[in-house]
């Protein structure tokens, strides 16, 4: 007999048993580390400069004739590089050179004394004189007597005085002259001629200076970096007419906070980026004074000669210090951080199994999700310094976040160290 249909015993399939185990993801940690601190690059920036440049221009006003150099020449030290007129100060100098010569050629005639010759002339006049003077006696006497007879004038007799008068005056200047030539020059006068003789040098001494001075020098080996006047111009004292800037090593110099200073050892060598490359400077000084207005320290960094015109003064440089920050956390790979609500930050971590949970006995690697709220410090790279609720020796998850919630049973894998 054949059952109806409807009479037939219903079969009902039986659920599919969902497996425990099957939900347990593999996931990879870190045993977090504690740290006190961490390094950190900062940059600071500052330009390049020659270790010394000038305006050169002359000492005295004067007509420029000459400019021997022209922008973009090197000089050496010492090297003439322009000339003002000179014609006045040339004249002037030759005139006090003849004036000199003479005064020394007397000076040799008074320090030599009388010639023999003239010496002999003197006394010939005063023998000469002596004998007009005793024939003006006899002369007077012989008046004398005339007058007395009555046979002349009184103005005949007084002219024979007179006559004899003048002829002793001679007679006395003559003797005198010889007394002074055979008693030779005084010391005070040769001394006073000598004294002469250096004010001429004294003299001829600052006109050479004032042409040595018409002559523009460079005080040391540079370039010419502008000329700024050309020859026909009339200057004045102090005008610049050239601009040098030094052709051995260029010097960088960079503000660097107070707080930083103290970091930078003088004479040690520090890591300099000057457009696309690094170079390595020694750092020569730092000024004690702040900047008035960027309230920081100059550090002057001194870079090797041997890099020519790989750099150029007005370049930027920038100085790349290491400092260590005091601070502590955790360090933890980008990858484990678990974005927050309010722009928090989170990590998921192992936490403790307890009976409670609903563990296959046979798991017991199986660990439950626990998220902590973390602080980001500081970002290095693919790391990131933390603090927060974490603690050393828990275990971080490190990737794969974005299929986790708290309270998931996870199996670690490895064990990385970070």
């Amino acid at each position: 007999m054949f059952l109806k249909e409807r009479d037939r015993p219903t079969i009902k399939p039986k659920p599919a048993k969902v497996s425990q185990e099957a939900n347990i993801l593999a996931v990879k940690t870190i045993a977090v580390e504690g740290v006190n601190s961490y390094g950190e690059s900062r940059f600071y920036t500052g330009t390049i400069a020659a270790r010394r440049t000038s305006e050169l221009g002359f000492e005295q006003p004067g007509q420029l004739i000459r400019i021997l150099v022209d922008e973009g020449d090197r000089v050496s030290a010492g090297s003439p590089l322009a000339y003002l007129d000179s014609q006045n100060l040339e004249i002037s100098r030759r005139e006090l050179l003849a004036q000199k010569a003479q005064a020394v050629a007397k000076l040799q005639e008074m320090q030599a004394g009388s010639r023999a010759e003239t010496i002999a002339s003197a006394r010939a006049s005063v023998r000469d004189l002596s004998e007009q003077l005793e024939l003006a006696r006899q002369k007077s006497q012989r008046r004398k007597a005339l007058y007395a007879q009555g046979a002349i004038s009184r103005e005949q007799f007084d002219q024979t005085k007179s006559d004899r008068a003048v002829l002793q005056a001679r007679l006395d200047k003559a003797k005198s002259e010889l007394d002074e030539l055979l008693a030779g020059v005084r010391s005070e006068q040769i001394e006073a001629q000598k004294s002469l003789i250096e004010q001429y040098d004294a003299k001829i001494a600052t006109i050479q200076l004032q042409l040595k001075k018409n002559i523009l020098k460079a005080p040391f080996s540079a370039t010419i970096s502008r000329r700024l006047l050309d020859e026909g111009t009339v200057v004045s004292a102090g005008q610049p007419i050239l601009r040098l800037v030094e052709n051995k090593a260029l010097e960088a110099r960079i503000g660097v906070p107070t707080s930083a200073v103290a970091q930078i050892p003088l004479g040690s060598y520090q890591r300099l980026k000057i457009g696309q490359k690094i170079y390595r400077a020694k750092v020569s000084s730092i000024l004690p004074e702040l900047d008035a207005s960027t309230r920081t320290h100059t550090v002057v960094l001194t870079l090797d000669e041997s890099l020519g015109r790989k750099v150029s003064p007005g370049q930027v440089a920038r100085l790349e210090l290491a400092q260590i920050i005091g601070e502590s956390g955790y360090w933890l790979p980008t990858t484990a951080l678990v974005q927050g609500v309010r722009g928090l930050w989170s990590c998921y971590v192992l936490g403790k199994t307890d009976r409670s949970q609903s563990i296959p006995v046979n798991r017991i690697d199986a660990f439950p999700l626990e998220r902590r709220d973390v602080e980001v410090l500081h970002t290095e790279s693919d790391r990131v310094l933390v603090r927060g609720t974490i603690q050393e020796g828990d275990r971080v998850i490190v990737g794969g976040t974005h299929r986790l919630v708290p309270g998931q049973l996870v199996r670690p894998i490895a064990n990385q160290k970070f």
